[in-house]
């Protein structure tokens, strides 16, 4: 089978040079820490007091959005100074320095807590992510992301699954045709959507949701370049498999853990999306320890 893909989806990226910075979440986050400024800081912290801090992994981690950390800093206070001591996509271990902030002792306190709220998120998705990647290892399937994001941390969030190895779905709902059961119901079945699809975008990569193997083969014989196989069980995943025979391919998705991944890895699908790497990724612990204050 050709493969049709569009280039640079559904296939593990490089990560790329920097991690995407959204100065305007980083006001808002910032704005809704401090609304009238940060009281405890005004109150102890004297006015010429300088810090130095640690930026310590507690756990061992997948690195992702060094870059967003390093700007909610320079957001408050240009001053500061961050030395970054691991890039993003590697792996930090327990008790690693991850970063050293120096600078206004009172600017580095008021920024800590937003900046440290995006790395921990970013990172937490790299490192379920890097999971879910280590556990297919070996059979050829690619882990994929979804549109099931924290509203304005899209971006975000996709780079860190880039950053645990992972690759990322479409990006948007005006990146592909992504025909789902509703649309499927609107248009009147499987083949009338895909029919429609090519119609209206002939030159467009088309993928076609399906729930049975009636369903898949209607697919086929439509022409998607692309079928994701909804909540199947993965003995109905080979059977897909073979009906296939290259014809598309063939993304799972629906309920998948890391107990479950490997076995629908072995089906032969060539993807496996997984909505838990942005929506359910457990908190990575990480700290930012004063090392130094001075006046």
């Amino acid at each position: 089978m050709k493969d049709k893909r569009p280039p640079g989806v559904f296939v593990p990226a490089k990560i790329p040079a920097r991690a995407p910075v959204d100065r305007d979440s980083i006001r808002r986050a910032l704005a809704e820490d401090t609304p009238k400024g940060d009281i405890t800081t005004r109150l102890t912290v004297p006015q010429n007091a300088t810090a130095r801090a640690n930026l310590v992994a507690k756990q061992a981690l997948t690195v992702a959005g060094m870059d967003v950390f390093k700007a909610v800093f320079a957001q408050v206070a240009p001053s500061i100074r961050v030395g970054l001591k691991i890039r993003d996509g590697a792996r930090a271990n327990k008790g690693e320095v991850m970063a050293q902030v120096t600078g206004p002792a009172n600017a580095v306190l008021t920024a800590e807590r937003v900046a440290l709220n995006f790395l921990i998120h970013a990172c937490s998705v790299a490192t379920l992510t890097a999971s879910f990647v280590e556990a297919v290892r070996g059979t050829g399937a690619v882990i994929l992301d979804t549109r099931k994001t924290t509203p304005g941390l899209r971006d975000l969030e996709k780079y860190a699954v880039l950053c645990g190895g992972g690759a990322n779905h479409r990006r948007d709902l005006s990146a592909m045709v992504l025909i789902k059961e509703n649309h499927i119901a609107m248009a009147g079945g499987v083949a009338k959507a895909v029919a429609m699809a090519r119609k209206g975008a002939p030159r467009r990569f088309v993928e076609i949701e399906v729930e049975n193997l009636d369903q898949l083969e209607e697919a086929l014989a439509a022409g998607a370049d692309m079928a994701l196989l909804d909540n199947m069980s993965p003995a109905m995943m080979e059977k897909a498999v073979r009906q296939n025979k290259g014809r598309a391919l063939l993304e799972a998705s629906g309920n998948m853990t890391i107990k479950r991944v490997a076995r629908v890895a072995r089906t032969g699908v060539d993807f496996i999306s997984v909505g838990a790497l942005t929506h359910s990724a457990p908190a990575v612990d990480l700290s930012l320890l004063v090392e130094v204050a001075r006046r």
